[in-house]
């Protein structure tokens, strides 16, 4: 049932590709971003633990994908069986504990072996496949995370956060030079040095992060929805006294702020 469910949703986008003026205009380049998106609104219901939703944004993801391939095909690309059994294939390649005869100690062994299959296929480097485009501090996560697989890696957790601190105390000296200077063009000069150095901070961090098996991506969305309440929780209590926020000061602002801090 299910694979006639999924022939017949695989020809109501073929349809919609022909009879359809929007549909028919679209590119695999057009729709990019919007697949992009779907895919965040996934994660969106994983994290409202809002399983009719999910079930809805997983159907929008998999039109995507159907989607893409419908476009791809039209120009001899490839089908949607060619993309089943490329996944397919991967799956059971880049299982051999399970589809071959290899034993694993446990998960870490898995990920580690996964990382030299995906050598032997072809890459250049561990840390290849790590999209350009995913947010840099998942990015830096994925990159750190690869290398740690081959044995790139720090074995004190505290060692980790030295580094850390050591990221931040040079970022604050170029700060601090950066101010201190008198030449335009050296103040100019040092941007980009400390731009670096804040950009080391942030790495240092999301490997610290690792440590902890903390998510650095996850935990800062979190955080960004947990200011976005609190500040609205201030936005309504400057409301109710009928005024504006351009009306109203910080040391007000910060009191409705730590007001909101016993709540949210």
């Amino acid at each position: 049932m299910t694979g006639n469910k999924f022939n017949d949703f695989v020809e109501i986008v073929k349809r919609l590709r022909k009879e359809c003026p929007w549909d028919r205009e679209q590119t695999n380049d057009s729709i990019k971003a919007a697949t992009i998106e779907e895919a965040y609104e996934v994660v969106e219901a994983i994290e409202k633990k809002n399983n009719t939703e999910l079930k809805n944004e997983l159907g929008d993801l998999l039109l995507h994908v159907v989607f893409h391939t419908i476009i791809a095909s039209e120009s001899n690309g490839f089908t949607i069986d060619d993309v089943i059994d490329s996944i397919r294939e991967k799956l059971i390649r880049r299982h051999p504990h399970v589809f071959g005869e290899v034993k694993v100690s446990g998960s870490a062994e898995v990920k580690k072996n996964w990382e030299e299959i995906k050598l032997e296929e072809g890459r250049n480097s561990v840390l290849d496949g790590v999209p350009e485009m995913l947010p840099s501090l998942q990015r830096a996560h994925r990159l750190q995370e690869k290398a740690s697989k081959v044995g790139f890696d720090w074995e004190k957790k505290e060692d980790v956060w030295k580094k850390v601190i050591e990221e931040i105390e040079e970022m604050h000296e170029v700060e601090v030079k950066r101010t201190n200077s008198k030449d335009k063009s050296d103040y100019e000069n040092l941007y980009e040095i400390l731009e670096s150095e804040v950009g080391d901070v942030f790495f240092a961090l999301v490997n610290y992060a690792r440590f902890l098996d903390v998510n650095p991506e996850n935990a800062l969305r979190r955080t960004n929805s947990k200011f976005i309440k609190r500040f609205g929780y201030v936005e309504e209590k400057i409301k109710s006294l009928g005024k504006k926020l351009s009306d109203s000061n910080l040391k007000e602002m910060d009191f409705y702020w730590e007001e909101s801090k016993k709540i949210i």
